[in-house]
Order: structure tokens, then sequence, then C-alpha cells
């Protein structure tokens, strides 16, 4: 995992950026980002135009990290899952994309964890409003 940025009370949020870290998410956190994880994986390989020469592979990497969605997690001191997060690729705004997070078996992590998903939008200049990236707002 890459660190991204602190957060008061002891919480950090680091990017996800690996299969084995994506399934440990999935289990810790007990929800599906994992299956999100391999399809935008998946979807930035088959997008993937390879050049000439040895660099190919080195450019595979840069275009995968440049066009999938940034998948986050919310980490206390301890190690314990708060929420994950699926941003835009580069974190950078895009209104159509369905930006989420959420929090252990898919709760609402904003009560708890509001302040946390602030810091982490600024670190991103993304604003990350509960009714537009919780996806269960609208039931609850």
């Amino acid at each position: 995992m890459q660190y991204v940025c602190e957060c008061t009370k002891g919480r950090t949020w680091f990017r996800i950026e690996t299969d084995v870290e994506a399934e440990a998410e999935t289990a810790l956190m007990r929800h599906a980002v994992e299956k999100h994880f391999r399809r935008e994986q998946a979807r930035a390989r088959k997008s993937y135009v390879p050049g000439q020469g040895l660099e190919r592979d080195i450019q595979l990497k840069a275009h995968i990290q440049r066009t999938t969605p940034l998948f986050l997690t919310l980490r206390a001191d301890d190690g314990t899952g708060l929420a994950t997060a699926m941003l835009p690729p580069g974190g950078k705004p895009v209104s159509e994309f369905p930006t989420i997070i959420v929090g252990p078996e898919n709760a609402d992590p904003y009560p708890d964890h509001g302040d946390a998903i602030e810091a982490l939008a600024r670190h991103y200049k993304l604003p990350l409003p509960r009714a537009r990236c919780y996806p269960y707002a609208q039931r609850s």
C-alpha cells in the first residue's frame, strides 16, 4: 500500500495497489472492493496499446496507474479498517464517475469518519459529499 495522507485521531489513508491488497481489504472490510479493483485493472490492461521495445511493460504499468480509479483504505493506527474509497483516476474530478466511499460491510462511514473523508477531499481537491459518494444514502 502507498501512503496518501494522515487524518486526525490516528487515522491514515493508503492507496491499494495490488490484487493481494484488494483481496485483504475485501476480507477485512467484508465488502466487494476486490471485485471492482480487478475489473478496473483488467479494463485498463485491455485499453493499453503497447509500444515498441523494452519499455512497453513500463509503459503498461504507467498506463494502468493513469487510467485506473484510485482505490483507497482508511486505517486506524492499529490497522483496523475504517473505510474504503474508489475515486476517479488520478484523483481528478470526472462528473459521471461513480465515486464510492463505504465502511465495513458497506456501512455509512460518514458519521464516524466524515472528517477523515474531508481530509481526503482536501488532499485531492475533490468534493466527496455523502449524497454523491455513499451509494446507499438514498435508501437510509
